[in-house]
């Protein structure tokens, strides 16, 4: 059974930083991307690391979050710095089926999310 957990969010002041964590089970040899949601909004990309170690970002979050993996750990994270107050949102990590990083239609499993509340 293909299994995703996310960890780490919260609530952080604007300019905080937060990491979060996803851990997958169940899975071999997969690239994880990140997405979140604010309420009554679509989901969009945050971030993806491929399973040869690229990674791709948003615009939006170019230059503050950094998503990394430990292998070891089957766990993908997603490092959070100079949050601002429109990042607020509900971030779900996802294993990536299809050929499009950014399109929550090519993936196939979902974790529950994680809430990240950023306050101005």
């Amino acid at each position: 059974e293909v299994q995703l957990v996310e960890s780490g969010g919260g609530l952080v002041q604007a300019g905080g930083s937060l990491r979060l964590s996803c851990t997958v089970s169940g899975f071999d040899d997969y690239s994880i991307g990140w997405f979140r949601q604010a309420p009554g909004k679509e989901r969009l990309g945050v971030s993806c690391i491929f399973r040869n170690g690229a990674t791709m970002y948003a615009d939006s979050v170019k230059g503050r979050f950094t998503i990394s993996s430990d292998n070891l750990k089957n766990t993908v994270y997603l490092q959070m710095d100079s949050l601002k107050f429109e990042d607020t949102a509900v971030y779900y990590c996802a294993v990536l089926g299809g050929p499009t990083w950014d399109r929550p239609e090519d993936y196939d499993y979902w974790g529950q999310g994680t809430q990240v509340t950023v306050s101005s």
